[in-house]
């Protein structure tokens, strides 16, 4: 398109008008400054000092598809990190194929956008394709074949996007909340070794690559001491290892913030950086075990846990805004050994949450709403991180 001049027209310059333009001039005059400063500020511009802001994407966000989801992303989070397409049952579903197509997709969206990129999930016991552990007869394979595969997956994905991808989680949800281990096929037929050699072929496969673990309900103490004993073991062996995920999928309240900071305390203070991962907040009744194939007491139960189908009340949507104000407020607070907070999807609409424990379930856990505009808390923030 042709440029045009600014000067469209004879401009007065009487002495009023000169006077005008002078004091335009000046700091603190006329609307220059001010439009500057009031600028509408992002997630982002505000915790870009803090730590990296980052949001799961979907197939049809990384795609490109999902528009409004885009924006909000391109426009607010400079991390992503793929909520399916990565997982092994997705990458590698037949011992012989991969399948790297969305996988591609995915990273190729955020070198296009030029946003930093983690990788989720390498060793995982769900989502995990059905060959992977097991002979042509369903047995278990051995010891040496499982370790086989696990290099050769492992090489193979993180290898593929050698000095792209900034960091991996490497094993996924491998210890229980009392502290013992995950009955997987991993632990069967390797025991507490196959995290070590998970996290050794990983580096070999990308020297430069940040390398974390990843779990839920690491304020339980017990979950919380062996994650901690991992992470000497490692160390001791001098085995990479960066980051704890400490996954986020909360409630308005519990946990208390006083046993997520005892948690960051005992991972820092082992030597290893956090990352808030997979980040969302409920304000719906926590779910409860629920017995017997009674109709009625089902229907009951589906309206206990799933109240807001039209919306959050007023009440409730305030107490889920204080609460992940106070959330961030925390984070903030850890932020010299924070290396990332990231959100488990772009808006309300997107989440996982919906669905669970029963179809259909309505929730609100996430920074923006199903019209995908920023939740009061958003606000909050980048007014406040802006005031520095």
């Amino acid at each position: 398109m042709k440029k045009t001049s600014t000067i469209t027209g004879h401009v007065d310059l009487s002495i009023p008008a000169i006077v005008l333009c002078l004091l335009l001039l000046l700091p603190g005059c006329g609307n220059t400054k001010n439009e500057h400063s009031n600028h509408p500020k992002t997630l982002k511009e505000v915790l870009k000092d803090k730590f990296l802001i980052g949001v799961a994407l979907n197939s049809r966000q990384s795609s490109g598809n999902d528009t409004a989801a885009v924006r909000i992303v391109k426009e607010h989070f400079n991390d992503i990190v793929a909520e399916n397409c990565m997982k092994s049952i997705e990458i590698h579903p037949e011992e012989n194929r991969y399948n790297f197509t969305q996988a591609d997709e995915f990273v190729q969206f955020g070198v296009d956008n030029n946003l930093s990129i983690t990788g989720h999930c390498l060793i995982w016991h769900s989502q995990l394709p059905a060959w992977f552990c097991v002979d042509e007869n369903g047995e278990n394979v051995s010891p040496e074949v499982l370790k086989e595969r696990m290099k050769d997956h492992i090489y193979t994905v993180v290898g593929r996007y050698k000095g792209v991808i900034r960091g991996w989680d490497v094993v996924n949800e491998a210890i229980l909340e009392d502290g013992s281990y995950r009955e997987s096929k991993f632990y069967e037929i390797l025991g507490e070794e196959f995290i070590p050699l998970a996290f050794q072929y990983a580096h070999e496969a990308d020297p430069e690559a940040e390398l974390y673990y990843n779990d839920y309900n690491e304020w339980y103490p017990g979950k919380r001491e062996t994650v901690v004993r991992l992470i000497n073991t490692l160390k001791k062996r001098g085995i990479r290892i960066d980051g704890i995920g400490m996954q986020g999928h909360l409630g308005v309240t519990n946990p208390a913030l006083e046993a997520y900071q005892e948690t960051i305390d005992d991972y820092v203070n082992a030597g290893v950086k956090v990352l808030i991962t997979e980040l969302d907040v409920s304000p719906l009744p926590e779910p409860r075990r629920i017995g017997g194939a009674n109709l009625a007491d089902r229907e009951a139960y589906r309206k206990e846990i799933d109240p807001y189908t039209d919306g959050l009340p007023e009440d409730v949507a305030i107490e889920w805004n204080n609460r992940m104000m106070d959330l961030f407020d925390l984070f903030l607070k850890n932020s010299d050994n924070i290396l990332r907070v990231t959100m488990w999807g772009v808006s309300d609409g997107d989440s996982w949450k919906n669905n669970f424990p029963v179809s259909g379930r309505t929730d609100y856990p996430l920074l923006f709403d199903r019209d995908h505009q920023p939740k009061e808390v958003v606000t909050r923030l980048i007014q406040q991180l802006s005031e520095y």
